[in-house]
């Protein structure tokens, strides 16, 4: 009779089973759509439009567009609560959060952005 992995898991103890359960959540919530992301804070379209000053059409819209602006990707992270970072990965090289992309105003090198940028010359 083949294993269930669900039987495997029960027959832990409840403790490793949490820690499996938690690990599990983590990695689901790494990489979600706009729309899992939204639903997933217990929001609805109504409540971003609303946060966004459009419709919820062009929310609907937004959530299916593959490909969006950086500006309006952080305004609906922002309408849901949160704060936009984008990060670059590069082989052998630790990553770089990107700083002054679609902002009001364009940060000036940090002494920890200057070290990164050495690492990079």
């Amino acid at each position: 009779m083949p294993t269930n992995v669900d039987n495997i898991i029960r027959k832990l103890p409840a403790s490793r089973r949490n820690k499996i359960e938690r690990r599990a959540a983590q990695l689901i919530s790494e990489e979600m759509t706009r729309q899992q992301l939204r639903v997933a804070l217990k929001r609805t379209q109504a409540d971003v439009a609303k946060k966004l000053g459009i419709n919820q059409d062009s929310v609907s819209r937004l959530e299916q567009r593959a490909d969006v602006l950086i500006s309006s990707l952080r305004a609906y992270i922002e309408a849901l609560g949160g704060d936009l970072g984008l990060v670059a990965r590069f082989p052998d090289q630790p990553p770089v959060e990107l700083c002054g992309i679609a902002e009001g105003n364009v940060h000036s090198l940090t002494p920890k952005h200057r070290k990164l940028a050495k690492i990079f010359a």
